[in-house]
């Protein structure tokens, strides 16, 4: 688990840390608004409904596939909620690869491969106790979604992916095809 996270962090790094080029907006083409190479944003979907916090970063390597790291605290696994003696105490980071594709200049589809690390624990009241399930685990998937640029330097859009997990004490209390989404607003500078 640690190579994993060590293994990201350091991917991460090394990302940043390139020599940064100046990339035109996700929108490119023709009559493009603005020039930048970096996004950062917030799933404020997933912050109304589950009061999940969603951060992320996203550095354009080229006008058509950018490197998009995300942190989430208070992170459910799925769309599942709390209450009822249900308690989530997780966290996670995910890194991806975001790919544009499109000529629309008001905004773009993009497809990404993604790789995420949760770690914390979801406890749930059992036979009059609480029972406690170990959420650490490294998740694979996939997703799709869509920005439009409402200004020079605003983007928003709705995105999905589905991920599989690979802990068998997460799969046995919930399962190990996990869906997600959400709403991001970003600032490009």
């Amino acid at each position: 688990m640690r190579k994993i996270l060590f293994g990201i962090l350091f991917t991460a790094f090394l990302a940043l840390n390139a020599e940064a080029q100046q990339v035109i907006s996700s929108s490119s083409g023709i009559g493009s608004r603005t020039v930048y190479s970096n996004e950062v944003k917030v799933n404020f979907l997933n912050l109304i409904t589950l009061g999940s916090i969603e951060v992320g970063y996203e550095k354009f390597i080229s006008d058509d596939h950018a490197l998009d790291l995300q942190i989430m605290f208070n992170d459910r696994f799925g769309y599942n909620s709390e209450g009822q003696g249900k308690n989530y105490k997780t966290n996670s980071i995910q890194a991806a690869m975001n790919f544009y594709f499109g000529n629309n200049l008001n905004g773009r589809f993009f497809i990404y491969p993604l790789a995420k690390l949760r770690f914390g624990e979801f406890e749930e009241p059992s036979d009059g106790g609480v029972r406690v399930t170990n959420m650490n685990s490294f998740m694979l998937g996939a997703g799709a979604g869509y920005k439009w640029e409402v200004s020079e330097h605003f983007a928003f859009g709705p995105y999905v992916s589905i991920a599989r997990g690979f802990s068998d004490e997460v799969a046995d209390r919930f399962t190990r095809i996990e869906l997600n989404g959400g709403f991001s607003l970003g600032y490009r500078f």
